[in-house]
């Protein structure tokens, strides 16, 4: 009977702790909010023409510059208090490419892109991301920053070497 007891209240423990380690690491997560073509606010069209609003930062499958490897489009408003980072996101020149960009997404991935609010973990708004695949990592840097970790490269389709 003392082993069962023992073993209710390590399980008991082990459950806490686990659920209150996950809840401090929620608090320096950002998080996405998808904005449905339906509600029509907000949409990639409006934010290529006000592109001077914005910087403007792409994530990529290749080295160096190449519009028509773009994964993703991080928007970051000028006129707010904060600032989205990211260590290998490259800065878009200008509107042609960030209108080029936004057609080869689905070319890369396959998966037809859709664009995001980015929130911090108390629902503060940085900017937005426009992408279509893979988990996206937000992490608060401070008060006013939010890091944009770099997109997934698509997987290759099939089973790998392993099977040839």
């Amino acid at each position: 009977m003392e082993i069962i007891k023992k073993y209710k209240f390590l399980s008991a423990f082990l459950i806490v702790l686990i659920t209150s380690s996950c809840a401090s690491w929620q608090k320096d997560c950002g998080k996405l909010r998808m904005i449905h073509k339906s509600q029509n606010e907000v949409t990639i069209q409006n934010l290529i023409d006000k592109w001077d609003d914005y910087n403007i930062y792409y994530s990529d499958i290749y080295e160096g510059y190449n519009p028509r490897a773009a994964l993703g489009i991080m928007l970051d408003p000028k006129n707010n208090e904060t600032t989205l980072v990211g260590g290998r996101w490259k800065k878009v020149r200008d509107q042609k490419d960030l209108i080029e960009m936004t057609k080869w997404i689905y070319s890369n991935t396959h998966y037809e892109p859709w664009l995001n609010e980015i929130l911090g973990p108390d629902g503060k708004f940085y900017g937005y991301l426009y992408y279509s695949y893979g988990a996206v990592v937000l992490k608060v840097v401070d008060d006013k920053t939010m890091n944009v970790f770099n997109l997934d490269k698509p997987r290759e389709a099939g089973f790998g070497s392993s099977f040839n």
